[in-house]
Protein backbone atom coordinates (compact mmCIF):
# COMPACT_ATOMS: atom_id res chain seq x y z
CA UNK A 1 0.00 0.00 0.00
CA UNK A 2 1.21 3.81 -0.76
CA UNK A 3 -0.64 6.75 -0.64
CA UNK A 4 0.73 10.47 -1.00
CA UNK A 5 0.65 12.66 1.97
CA UNK A 6 -1.48 15.71 1.85
CA UNK A 7 -1.14 19.28 3.93
CA UNK A 8 -4.87 18.84 4.97
CA UNK A 9 -3.96 15.72 6.60
CA UNK A 10 -2.08 17.63 9.66
CA UNK A 11 -4.07 19.60 12.14
CA UNK A 12 -3.54 20.09 15.62
CA UNK A 13 -5.11 17.68 17.40
CA UNK A 14 -3.01 14.05 16.60
CA UNK A 15 -5.27 11.13 14.99
CA UNK A 16 -4.41 7.81 13.14
CA UNK A 17 -3.43 8.15 9.27
CA UNK A 18 -2.59 4.25 8.91
CA UNK A 19 -1.70 1.27 10.51
CA UNK A 20 -0.37 -2.01 9.29
CA UNK A 21 0.38 -4.54 11.37
CA UNK A 22 2.31 -3.53 14.89
CA UNK A 23 2.96 -0.27 13.06
CA UNK A 24 0.68 2.98 13.68
CA UNK A 25 1.14 6.60 11.21
CA UNK A 26 -0.16 9.42 13.53
CA UNK A 27 -0.78 12.37 12.14
CA UNK A 28 -0.15 15.54 13.87
CA UNK A 29 0.94 19.29 13.86
CA UNK A 30 3.14 21.19 16.15
CA UNK A 31 1.92 24.61 17.79
CA UNK A 32 4.45 26.11 15.42
CA UNK A 33 2.63 24.72 12.21
CA UNK A 34 5.03 22.51 11.16
CA UNK A 35 3.87 19.33 9.80
CA UNK A 36 4.54 15.48 11.47
CA UNK A 37 4.42 12.14 11.51
CA UNK A 38 4.79 9.96 15.12
CA UNK A 39 5.43 6.29 13.66
CA UNK A 40 5.15 3.61 16.23
CA UNK A 41 6.44 0.25 16.19
CA UNK A 42 6.37 -2.40 18.94
CA UNK A 43 9.69 -1.09 20.37
CA UNK A 44 9.25 3.26 20.22
CA UNK A 45 8.62 5.51 18.14
CA UNK A 46 10.36 8.24 15.88
CA UNK A 47 8.84 11.59 14.68
CA UNK A 48 9.23 12.89 11.21
CA UNK A 49 8.80 16.04 9.80
CA UNK A 50 7.76 15.41 6.14
CA UNK A 51 7.71 18.99 4.38
CA UNK A 52 10.79 19.99 6.44
CA UNK A 53 13.90 18.42 5.24
CA UNK A 54 12.23 14.88 5.98
CA UNK A 55 14.43 15.05 8.87
CA UNK A 56 13.55 12.93 12.30
CA UNK A 57 12.90 14.88 14.54
CA UNK A 58 12.71 12.79 17.85
CA UNK A 59 13.23 8.72 18.45
CA UNK A 60 12.60 7.11 21.49
CA UNK A 61 13.45 3.33 21.18
CA UNK A 62 12.75 1.00 24.63
CA UNK A 63 12.11 3.90 27.12
CA UNK A 64 15.19 5.46 25.77
CA UNK A 65 14.76 9.32 24.44
CA UNK A 66 18.14 8.62 22.02
CA UNK A 67 17.82 12.63 20.57
CA UNK A 68 19.87 15.39 21.71
CA UNK A 69 18.64 17.60 24.08
CA UNK A 70 18.22 21.26 23.03
CA UNK A 71 16.97 24.72 23.38
CA UNK A 72 13.77 23.66 20.74
CA UNK A 73 10.75 21.90 22.25
CA UNK A 74 9.24 21.91 18.78
CA UNK A 75 10.48 22.54 15.10
CA UNK A 76 10.35 26.03 13.89
CA UNK A 77 9.43 26.62 10.39
CA UNK A 78 11.94 27.88 8.69
CA UNK A 79 15.20 26.77 6.63
CA UNK A 80 17.75 28.30 8.92
CA UNK A 81 19.56 25.77 10.08
CA UNK A 82 20.38 26.57 14.00
CA UNK A 83 16.96 28.55 14.08
CA UNK A 84 15.31 25.27 14.29
CA UNK A 85 18.29 22.88 15.97
CA UNK A 86 17.37 19.96 17.90
CA UNK A 87 16.20 16.96 15.77
CA UNK A 88 17.85 13.41 15.67
CA UNK A 89 18.66 13.34 12.16
CA UNK A 90 19.15 15.67 9.40
CA UNK A 91 19.95 15.26 5.60
CA UNK A 92 23.44 18.09 4.84
CA UNK A 93 24.03 19.00 1.65
CA UNK A 94 23.91 18.93 -1.45
CA UNK A 95 25.92 21.75 -3.07
CA UNK A 96 27.91 21.92 -0.05
CA UNK A 97 28.56 20.84 3.66
CA UNK A 98 30.19 22.04 6.86
CA UNK A 99 30.90 25.28 8.40
CA UNK A 100 31.26 28.39 5.25
CA UNK A 101 34.78 29.54 5.09
CA UNK A 102 35.46 33.49 5.07
CA UNK A 103 35.00 32.88 0.84
CA UNK A 104 31.94 30.62 1.11
CA UNK A 105 28.69 31.93 0.39
CA UNK A 106 26.41 28.82 0.89
CA UNK A 107 24.27 28.41 4.19
CA UNK A 108 25.56 26.18 6.90
CA UNK A 109 25.25 22.35 6.24
CA UNK A 110 23.71 23.04 2.73
CA UNK A 111 20.09 23.47 1.56
CA UNK A 112 18.93 19.89 2.50
CA UNK A 113 18.41 20.14 6.48
CA UNK A 114 15.41 22.25 6.22
CA UNK A 115 14.66 22.04 2.73
CA UNK A 116 10.59 22.24 1.64
CA UNK A 117 9.58 19.36 0.68
CA UNK A 118 6.33 19.68 -1.66
CA UNK A 119 5.95 15.48 -2.31
CA UNK A 120 6.52 12.92 0.75
CA UNK A 121 4.62 9.37 0.84
CA UNK A 122 3.99 6.49 3.03
CA UNK A 123 4.70 2.75 2.04
CA UNK A 124 3.66 -0.08 3.60
CA UNK A 125 4.58 -3.59 3.10
CA UNK A 126 5.85 -7.04 4.40
CA UNK A 127 9.04 -9.38 3.23
CA UNK A 128 11.04 -12.04 5.22
CA UNK A 129 12.03 -9.10 8.20
CA UNK A 130 8.79 -8.80 8.95
CA UNK A 131 5.75 -6.07 8.01
CA UNK A 132 7.11 -1.80 7.54
CA UNK A 133 6.51 1.39 7.06
CA UNK A 134 8.34 3.46 4.65
CA UNK A 135 8.62 7.58 5.28
CA UNK A 136 9.79 9.08 1.76
CA UNK A 137 9.60 12.02 -0.45
CA UNK A 138 11.09 14.15 -3.09
CA UNK A 139 12.65 17.76 -3.39
CA UNK A 140 13.69 19.32 -6.29
CA UNK A 141 16.54 22.24 -6.14
CA UNK A 142 16.90 24.31 -8.60
CA UNK A 143 19.52 27.35 -9.27
CA UNK A 144 19.35 28.75 -13.01
CA UNK A 145 22.44 28.22 -14.84
CA UNK A 146 24.00 26.33 -11.37
CA UNK A 147 22.18 24.10 -9.75
CA UNK A 148 18.83 20.82 -11.26
CA UNK A 149 18.62 18.03 -8.63
CA UNK A 150 16.28 15.77 -6.85
CA UNK A 151 16.95 14.41 -3.68
CA UNK A 152 14.48 11.29 -2.72
CA UNK A 153 14.93 10.45 0.85
CA UNK A 154 13.57 7.28 2.37
CA UNK A 155 13.43 5.34 6.43
CA UNK A 156 12.17 2.32 6.68
CA UNK A 157 10.63 0.65 9.96
CA UNK A 158 10.23 -2.58 10.43
CA UNK A 159 7.44 -3.57 13.45
CA UNK A 160 9.84 -5.13 15.71
CA UNK A 161 13.41 -3.76 15.23
CA UNK A 162 14.86 -0.79 17.17
CA UNK A 163 17.49 -0.14 14.24
CA UNK A 164 15.77 1.76 11.27
CA UNK A 165 17.42 2.03 7.64
CA UNK A 166 17.42 6.00 6.42
CA UNK A 167 18.36 6.44 2.17
CA UNK A 168 19.27 9.35 0.25
CA UNK A 169 19.11 9.30 -3.47
CA UNK A 170 20.62 12.41 -5.40
CA UNK A 171 20.17 12.69 -9.39
CA UNK A 172 21.72 14.98 -10.93
CA UNK A 173 19.09 16.59 -13.39
CA UNK A 174 21.15 19.19 -15.09
CA UNK A 175 22.73 18.94 -18.41
CA UNK A 176 26.27 19.24 -17.29
CA UNK A 177 28.48 17.79 -14.05
CA UNK A 178 27.26 18.25 -10.60
CA UNK A 179 29.28 18.28 -7.33
CA UNK A 180 27.75 16.33 -4.83
CA UNK A 181 28.26 16.89 -1.19
CA UNK A 182 26.72 15.05 1.89
CA UNK A 183 26.29 14.70 5.73
CA UNK A 184 24.05 12.54 7.51
CA UNK A 185 23.71 14.37 10.79
CA UNK A 186 22.72 12.00 13.55
CA UNK A 187 22.46 13.52 16.97
CA UNK A 188 22.38 11.30 19.87
CA UNK A 189 21.82 12.17 23.45
CA UNK A 190 25.07 11.38 25.11
CA UNK A 191 24.67 9.28 28.58
CA UNK A 192 26.88 9.92 31.32
CA UNK A 193 29.82 7.21 31.55
CA UNK A 194 29.03 5.54 28.38
CA UNK A 195 32.05 3.75 26.30
CA UNK A 196 32.34 4.55 22.62
CA UNK A 197 33.14 1.75 20.49
CA UNK A 198 33.59 1.58 16.80
CA UNK A 199 35.54 0.15 14.00
CA UNK A 200 38.77 2.76 13.49
CA UNK A 201 42.58 2.41 15.05
CA UNK A 202 42.61 4.31 18.68
CA UNK A 203 45.56 6.58 17.53
CA UNK A 204 46.12 10.35 16.31
CA UNK A 205 46.37 9.30 12.33
CA UNK A 206 43.06 7.64 12.45
CA UNK A 207 41.00 9.95 14.46
CA UNK A 208 42.28 13.45 14.41
CA UNK A 209 40.96 16.07 16.63
CA UNK A 210 39.97 19.78 14.92
CA UNK A 211 41.40 22.24 16.47
CA UNK A 212 40.58 25.48 15.41
CA UNK A 213 36.95 26.18 16.50
CA UNK A 214 34.44 27.95 13.95
CA UNK A 215 33.22 31.50 14.03
CA UNK A 216 29.37 30.84 15.47
CA UNK A 217 30.75 28.99 17.98
CA UNK A 218 31.06 30.89 21.38
CA UNK A 219 32.99 28.80 24.17
CA UNK A 220 31.53 29.82 28.00
CA UNK A 221 35.33 28.00 29.55
CA UNK A 222 38.67 29.71 29.29
CA UNK A 223 39.79 29.60 26.13
CA UNK A 224 43.56 28.07 27.44
CA UNK A 225 41.95 25.19 29.00
CA UNK A 226 39.54 24.05 26.10
CA UNK A 227 42.34 24.45 23.85
CA UNK A 228 44.43 21.90 26.10
CA UNK A 229 41.50 19.65 26.57
CA UNK A 230 41.47 19.81 22.55
CA UNK A 231 45.29 18.67 22.20
CA UNK A 232 44.85 15.98 25.07
CA UNK A 233 42.53 14.48 22.53
CA UNK A 234 44.72 14.90 19.53
CA UNK A 235 47.59 13.21 21.25
CA UNK A 236 45.65 10.56 22.62
CA UNK A 237 42.01 10.07 21.49
CA UNK A 238 41.39 7.06 23.93
CA UNK A 239 40.96 9.71 26.47
CA UNK A 240 37.23 10.46 25.17
CA UNK A 241 36.17 6.83 24.96
CA UNK A 242 34.50 7.10 28.60
CA UNK A 243 32.07 9.73 28.36
CA UNK A 244 32.89 11.48 31.63
CA UNK A 245 30.54 14.79 33.21
CA UNK A 246 33.47 16.98 33.80
CA UNK A 247 35.40 17.08 30.50
CA UNK A 248 35.05 19.76 28.43
CA UNK A 249 32.90 19.60 25.03
CA UNK A 250 31.80 23.51 25.62
CA UNK A 251 30.80 24.76 23.17
CA UNK A 252 32.07 21.45 20.96
CA UNK A 253 34.62 18.74 19.93
CA UNK A 254 35.06 17.81 16.10
CA UNK A 255 37.06 15.23 14.82
CA UNK A 256 37.44 12.91 11.64
CA UNK A 257 37.23 9.12 11.95
CA UNK A 258 39.39 7.13 9.05
CA UNK A 259 36.73 4.24 9.34
CA UNK A 260 37.37 -0.11 8.40
CA UNK A 261 35.15 -1.61 7.25
CA UNK A 262 33.82 -5.25 7.41
CA UNK A 263 33.16 -8.35 5.00
CA UNK A 264 30.00 -6.94 3.60
CA UNK A 265 31.62 -2.97 3.94
CA UNK A 266 29.92 -1.41 7.11
CA UNK A 267 31.34 0.73 9.29
CA UNK A 268 29.90 0.26 12.46
CA UNK A 269 29.61 2.77 15.33
CA UNK A 270 28.37 2.16 19.21
CA UNK A 271 27.53 4.25 22.24
CA UNK A 272 27.17 1.38 24.87
CA UNK A 273 25.14 2.84 28.11
CA UNK A 274 25.86 1.81 31.63
CA UNK A 275 23.16 -0.64 31.35
CA UNK A 276 24.52 -2.29 28.84
CA UNK A 277 22.65 -1.33 25.62
CA UNK A 278 23.87 0.82 23.19
CA UNK A 279 23.26 3.56 20.55
CA UNK A 280 24.15 2.55 17.12
CA UNK A 281 25.13 3.34 13.39
CA UNK A 282 26.35 1.70 10.80
CA UNK A 283 27.55 3.08 7.39
CA UNK A 284 29.44 2.20 4.05
CA UNK A 285 32.60 3.76 4.05
CA UNK A 286 32.41 3.00 0.25
CA UNK A 287 29.66 5.64 0.15
CA UNK A 288 30.26 8.14 2.34
CA UNK A 289 34.65 7.70 2.39
CA UNK A 290 34.90 10.77 5.65
CA UNK A 291 32.94 10.69 8.89
CA UNK A 292 32.72 13.27 11.55
CA UNK A 293 32.35 12.91 15.18
CA UNK A 294 30.53 15.69 16.72
CA UNK A 295 30.39 16.48 20.98
CA UNK A 296 28.57 19.27 22.33
CA UNK A 297 27.93 19.08 26.13
CA UNK A 298 26.13 22.43 27.42
CA UNK A 299 22.96 23.85 29.52
CA UNK A 300 21.66 24.77 25.63
CA UNK A 301 22.82 21.62 23.70
CA UNK A 302 23.56 17.68 24.89
CA UNK A 303 24.90 16.02 21.75
CA UNK A 304 26.41 12.87 20.82
CA UNK A 305 27.41 13.42 17.02
CA UNK A 306 28.57 9.85 17.56
CA UNK A 307 29.38 9.59 13.51
CA UNK A 308 28.30 11.72 10.60
CA UNK A 309 29.00 10.08 7.75
CA UNK A 310 29.81 12.38 4.69
CA UNK A 311 31.39 12.77 1.64
CA UNK A 312 34.19 15.22 2.99
CA UNK A 313 35.24 17.30 5.90
CA UNK A 314 33.83 20.03 8.06
CA UNK A 315 36.28 22.97 6.08
CA UNK A 316 33.65 24.61 3.89
CA UNK A 317 33.45 24.11 0.03
CA UNK A 318 36.17 25.56 -1.45
CA UNK A 319 38.56 23.90 1.16
CA UNK A 320 37.20 20.59 0.48
CA UNK A 321 36.32 21.33 -3.28
CA UNK A 322 40.34 22.02 -3.75
CA UNK A 323 41.23 18.34 -1.61
CA UNK A 324 38.97 16.44 -4.12
CA UNK A 325 36.44 15.53 -1.08
CA UNK A 326 32.97 15.71 -3.59
CA UNK A 327 31.34 13.14 -5.48
CA UNK A 328 31.00 13.94 -9.60
CA UNK A 329 27.67 13.11 -10.66
CA UNK A 330 27.57 13.08 -14.62
CA UNK A 331 23.99 14.27 -16.09
CA UNK A 332 21.49 11.79 -15.07
CA UNK A 333 23.86 9.94 -12.95
CA UNK A 334 22.57 9.31 -9.32
CA UNK A 335 24.49 8.56 -5.83
CA UNK A 336 22.38 6.53 -2.76
CA UNK A 337 23.43 6.77 0.47
CA UNK A 338 21.89 4.28 3.37
CA UNK A 339 23.03 3.54 6.87
CA UNK A 340 21.13 1.91 9.67
CA UNK A 341 20.68 3.98 13.15
CA UNK A 342 18.73 3.13 16.51
CA UNK A 343 19.38 1.01 19.85
CA UNK A 344 20.73 -2.08 20.21
CA UNK A 345 19.71 -4.36 23.38
CA UNK A 346 22.72 -5.58 25.48
CA UNK A 347 22.60 -8.70 23.71
CA UNK A 348 22.97 -7.34 20.44
CA UNK A 349 25.62 -5.02 21.57
CA UNK A 350 27.61 -7.82 22.83
CA UNK A 351 27.61 -9.49 19.46
CA UNK A 352 28.50 -6.30 17.45
CA UNK A 353 31.54 -5.55 20.30
CA UNK A 354 32.85 -8.60 19.12
CA UNK A 355 32.24 -8.05 15.49
CA UNK A 356 34.20 -4.38 15.86
CA UNK A 357 36.94 -6.56 17.78
CA UNK A 358 37.74 -8.95 14.68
Amino acid sequence: MNFKLKECFFTEKDHLLAQHEGIRVICFKYETGVAALRIENKRGNIIVLPYQGQQIWRCCIDGHELTMKSMFDEPIPTQDYLSTYGGFFLHCGATAIGVPSKTDTYPLHGELPNAPFKNAYISFGTDEAGSYVIIGGEYKHMVAFNYHYIACPEIKIYEDAGIFNIKMQVRNLMNREMELFYLAHINFRPVDHAELVYSANYDPESVEVYINVPEHIKTNVPVKDYKEFLNKLNNNPELHHILKPDDIYDPEVVMSIKYYADDEGLAHSLQVHPDGCSDYVTHQPSQLPMALRWISRTRDQDAMGLVLPATSGNNGYHAERAAGHYISLAPGEDMVFDMNVGLLTANETIAVRKKIKK
